[in-house]
């Protein structure tokens, strides 16, 4: 089989000729590694490997503003955006992580009830549109990728995910849905229609293998309550819009999910990428295998795990995948994204183990 005949036979529960193998590498992981595996691409970096890749394709949907603007500047390490909609705005603010290779916020858009206001009517002002140039560079990059890697694009993220991460941080995201909870709920709301929108565009047009949501869940950062009240709806109504185009939903969740599993088991999705074991995360494979018997679970070890010897990893992984009904539906990843610290031939060592495992089918 090539690698996307191996992920898209596996997240349809169908047979394998070995379990698909993708360790997660970021563009910060060649840096941090002794030569020549410094002075390599990801992509010859996963060649060596002989793992089963996984690519995003370039974006083909772009955001209209009627009365609104969205503009980004760059200087000094820190990117700016700033949200602007009939003469009043709002700013993210992230700083660069040489280290990641990413940004991150330090200064969040909304801050008070007034910033509610802006970016709610930011967010109604907004239209997401088929970008025709961005749809020709996707098409050109699928044909060219073939059937080396399974491709994908992502919808964005859900309204309360998205308010936590990106527009009013952990804390100040709870007091303000505590203090003003129409208003939050009005701008879920407005966030929710441009999902929708985004989710409507891509099932039809995007050339792309897999449609993701990135969601980054964790009850760290959100309760299984409000989970349940502001995540389940709108996933539900995405997720039905895929499966009537005949699309493969999956949802990137890389924290602690145990909590979680009976409101999973409901969701119209083909399955959850970055399945996080312990001590990282808290759901084993068994647990997921158990509650979300036709879900795909893509991930089942953690960064910790990945810092030790390949003898550990795969003495644990054999536990793992032993205690298992059967290994249908299931990929086998770094879940997060690779640690720096573990040495490309470790991770090849693993990756020859994963292959030659007499995987169960039936």
């Amino acid at each position: 089989m090539t690698p996307k005949e191996r992920w898209l036979a596996a997240l349809r529960f169908q047979p394998v000729d070995h379990l698909p193998f993708w360790p997660k590498l970021s563009e910060a992981y060649p840096c941090a590694q002794a030569e020549p595996f410094r002075s390599m691409t990801v992509e010859a970096l996963h060649d060596w490997l002989g793992s089963d890749p996984h690519v995003g394709l370039p974006g083909c949907i772009r955001e209209v503003h009627v009365a609104g603007s969205l503009q980004t500047s760059t200087q000094n390490g820190f990117l700016r955006t700033v949200y602007t909609i009939r003469g009043r705005s709002c700013e993210l603010h992230c700083r660069w992580d040489e280290a990641s290779r990413s940004w991150h916020p330090v200064r969040f858009p909304v801050q008070g009830r007034e910033d509610l206001e802006i970016m709610r009517e930011f967010y109604e002002d907004s239209r997401p549109e088929l970008d025709r140039s961005g749809l020709q560079a996707a098409r050109a990059r699928f044909d060219q990728i073939g059937g080396a890697a399974v491709t994908t694009e992502s919808i964005g993220e859900s309204p309360l995910m998205y308010w936590v991460e990106w527009l009013a941080g952990v804390e100040n995201a709870h007091l303000l849905l505590a203090d003003y909870p129409a208003e939050v709920e009005a701008l879920f709301a407005a966030l929710h229609q441009v999902l929708l929108r985004r989710a409507e565009i891509l099932a039809d047009c995007s050339p792309a293998d897999l449609i993701y949501l990135v969601e980054n869940t964790s009850t760290t950062l959100i309760s299984p309550t409000q989970y349940r009240r502001y995540c389940v709806p709108p996933i539900e109504a995405y997720g039905r819009l895929m499966q009537e185009s005949g699309r493969l939903l999956l949802l990137h969740m890389c924290g602690l999910l145990r909590d979680l599993l009976p409101d999973l088991a409901r969701l119209p999705v083909a399955g959850f990428e970055a399945f996080t074991s312990p001590p990282l995360g808290n759901t084993t494979l068994l647990e997921g295998r158990a509650a979300c018997p036709d879900k795909a679970l893509v991930g089942g070890t953690n960064a910790v795990l990945w810092t030790r010897s390949a003898g550990e990893i795969i003495a644990q992984l054999e536990r793992d995948l032993e205690a298992l009904p059967h290994h249908r539906g299931l990929v086998v990843t770094s879940a997060g994204v690779m640690p720096p610290r573990c040495p490309p031939q470790t991770i090849r060592a693993v990756r020859d183990w994963v292959v030659a495992y007499p995987c169960r089918m039936g």
